[in-house]
């Protein structure tokens, strides 16, 4: 018998030693794990440095559909859900920078939505706050988002840049007076408290009453068609990110331009690094840079440039498309454009979402309709980039509104990409 109870003590020793061994195993793989995720983790210092380097992904469908790989840049995922999240931080840093703006103060803009959005989500990071003038047939949903924001939101009517009350001039003006009323605070408490008028100003179609807050630190105007901040934003970060991301192996890029930074510091940066890379516009209705590329200049037979005094735009995309020249865009190097329709945005979007589960708004839709026509003019076997500006959240009343877009005939009916004659 005692050899058995040896036998019996060397397994249970045995048994002991292996579950000690396991658990000094798990143990360590536990924390080999565990110590490169902690040493590897990257901790970004604020809302700003989120902002940039988005992924680039392959649109499969439409790779797959022209025999090129085309490729979007996610603009969408920037903390702001748009590429103007880039504009909104050089524009502000650098009014920081040359003490046109001060902490406290007021940002003003005249935007479509996207930029005032980008503005009034980063203007806090920097501790001053933001005051939107938007024209009031934009959806209504970005007005929503701004006020939830905490900007101060002014709507007003769509006219002509050359009338007085155009929102951009507008919005140019409120940061004179927000100047103004800086000023006078110095030496007051209050600045026409019972008229309902600010500085004694009143213009037909602005909201009445419009009083900056009593602690305003002056205001500063962020201009972003004229200010060429918004171009250096792309000029030294977008376009850098899309060569770094394509290791400089691309064809063509391809966009629609509002303000014209986005295409132009990516035109001229790209083309600056490989002359033979091709940069094209995709132009929607109403706008003159289609015109303004491919003639050299911008009219049409129904309008003289710069003349037309009620909305030059009939389109249902938003944040692209102009009937002037902005010193942005003129930083442009283009080979060409192209033409869109609401309708080609419209089932592009849909075909996306269908095909690919892209969720993108009007401009995205857009410059995607761009790189098919893109992929057709050069043909097959190249390598297209275009910018996914936004998402489709902040166009769900109208751009993904059926009973909008049945009113305005728009409503989608394609299966394929047939409406850009790809069967």
């Amino acid at each position: 018998m005692a050899p058995l109870k040896t036998k019996g003590a060397v397994v249970a020793a045995i048994s002991v030693s292996v579950a000690v061994l396991s658990y000094m195993l798990c143990k360590y793989k536990s924390k080999k794990k565990s110590f490169p995720l902690s040493k590897n983790k990257k901790t970004r210092n604020g809302l700003v440095y989120a902002v940039g380097n988005t992924p680039m992904i392959r649109i499969n469908s439409l790779s797959e559909a022209t025999g090129c790989e085309i490729l979007g840049k996610c603009e969408f995922l920037n903390p702001g859900g748009s590429v103007k999240d880039r504009v909104a931080v050089k524009i502000i840093e650098e009014a920081l920078e040359s003490t046109q703006l001060s902490q406290g103060g007021v940002v003003t803009e005249g935007s479509a939505g996207s930029t005032a959005i980008s503005l009034a989500t980063v203007a806090p990071a920097y501790g001053c706050r933001c005051h939107v003038v938007i024209p009031d047939d934009v959806a209504i949903e970005k007005s929503q988002i701004l006020e939830a924001l905490g900007a101060t939101v002014e709507r007003v009517r769509p006219v002509s840049i050359t009338h007085r009350d155009h929102y951009v001039n507008v919005a140019r003006r409120r940061a004179l007076e927000a100047n103004e009323l800086a000023s006078k605070l110095r030496k007051v408490d209050q600045i026409d408290g019972d008229s309902g008028q600010l500085n004694g100003y009143r213009s037909d179609g602005e909201r009445q009453g419009l009083v900056f807050s009593r602690y305003c630190n002056g205001g500063f105007f962020a201009d972003q068609f004229e200010n060429l901040a918004n171009f250096r934003a792309h000029y030294e970060g977008t376009g850098p990110e899309i060569w770094e991301q394509t290791c400089g192996n691309l064809d063509a890029f391809v966009a629609a331009a509002g303000t014209g930074g986005t295409v132009a510091g990516v035109s001229r940066f790209l083309q600056e690094k490989n002359s033979n890379i091709k940069c094209f516009l995709i132009d929607p209705p109403g706008s003159g840079l289609f015109n303004k590329v491919t003639r050299g200049v911008m009219y049409t037979k129904e309008e003289a440039e710069g003349k037309r005094l009620k909305n030059p735009f009939d389109t249902i995309t938003e944040g692209i498309g102009i009937n002037r020249v902005t010193q942005n865009f003129m930083m442009a190097q283009l080979d060409g454009a192209f033409r869109g329709t609401d309708k080609e945005a419209v089932e592009m979007s849909r075909y996306l979402l269908k095909n690919d589960g892209l969720f993108l708004g009007s401009s995205s839709a857009m410059n995607c309709v761009g790189a098919v026509r893109v992929a057709q003019s050069i043909g097959p076997g190249h390598t297209i980039v275009t910018i996914l500006c936004d998402s489709g959240m902040r166009h769900l009343s109208k751009f993904y509104n059926a009973e909008y877009l049945s009113q305005h005939g728009l409503t989608p009916t394609a299966n394929g990409l047939e409406f850009l004659g790809i069967k």
